[in-house]
């Protein structure tokens, strides 16, 4: 049995790590409400923007961008949204393990896809494997900027036109509430669904473009991925918040746990250390008779 100074020892550890924790659970439920806040308030921009493409699309104008057109599929590009900090329960691991597997099972060698890594964890993780990785992102802020992705849909777009990958998609843990999320794939490039869109439109919203069409859609299209991979983040931005939140609760309660078992370790030690004294004193008066 360990001794009654080890025991004291491991609750002291044991308690300062839970007020840690708990403090951590409480920055991440204050970063879940502005992260929440933030996502839902995008939306509206999202779908207003794909309203007017959708308008475009469906008017036939512009179905010959390149952002538009799909060619056979020789190298997909993969967009992984991580954290570059961890405690965050299973948050980076489902996306990472998601995308391993899919790259794992559907291509072959380094040139059938790339990597584009946001956030420090996936970089570590398919770096650490020598997985083809073409851009790497780190840094982004508890409250992402729409500034801050604007460099990353832009290679992507770029990327994309100059042929180094037919198709891109995002992986990303996608927020439902404070405990619950869900792994999303979403197929980014090329924006085929404007397509279907427009046939199955009845009541479009008429619109007067100045200047032509064609020309507000060669702006709009890279600005629309923009929205897309800025919706996306904001999304996983609140899922990774929740989750911490979530692990950091789990933790503060495993801890307080720990302490009540060792509490009742220390009482039945310290118990026993009493009764042993006792017994000694008794037997050496008994001695003294």
């Amino acid at each position: 049995m360990a001794s009654l100074i080890d025991i004291k020892q491991r609750i002291s550890s044991t308690k300062k790590t839970s007020q840690i924790t708990k403090a951590m659970q409480m920055v991440s439920a204050s970063k879940l409400g502005r992260a929440e806040a933030n996502a839902r308030a995008y939306q509206p921009y999202v779908s207003k923007i794909k309203e007017v493409v959708t308008h475009v699309a469906a008017t036939g104008n512009g179905n010959d961008h390149p952002m538009m057109v799909k060619r056979p599929v020789k190298r997909i590009g993969h967009i992984v949204i991580t954290s570059d900090t961890g405690l965050a329960g299973s948050y980076n691991s489902n996306v990472i393990k998601s995308v391993f597997q899919e790259i794992d099972s559907n291509h072959h060698s380094d040139d059938e896809y790339g990597i584009i890594a946001i956030g420090r964890n996936a970089r570590d993780f398919f770096k650490a494997r020598g997985m083809n990785i073409v851009l790497e992102v780190q840094g982004i802020s508890d409250h992402p900027g729409f500034a801050e992705i604007k460099e990353i849909a832009k290679n992507t777009v770029q990327m994309f036109e100059d042929g180094l990958f037919d198709e891109v998609y995002i992986h990303y843990i996608h927020h439902i509430n404070s405990i619950s999320n869900e792994l999303r794939k979403e197929k980014l490039l090329p924006l085929t669904e404007f397509h279907e869109a427009g046939e199955e439109e009845v009541d479009l919203t008429t619109y007067e473009f100045e200047p032509s069409e064609e020309e507000i859609l060669e702006v709009l299209l890279p600005q629309y991925v923009e929205s897309l991979i800025f919706g996306s983040l904001l999304d996983a931005k609140a899922a990774e918040h929740a989750a911490r939140m979530t692990a950091m609760k789990s933790a503060t309660d495993n801890a307080s746990d720990v302490i009540d078992d060792l509490s009742l370790q220390y009482n039945r030690a310290r118990q026993a250390a009493i009764t042993q004294e006792i017994t000694e004193i008794v037997g050496g008066a008994a001695a003294l008779e």
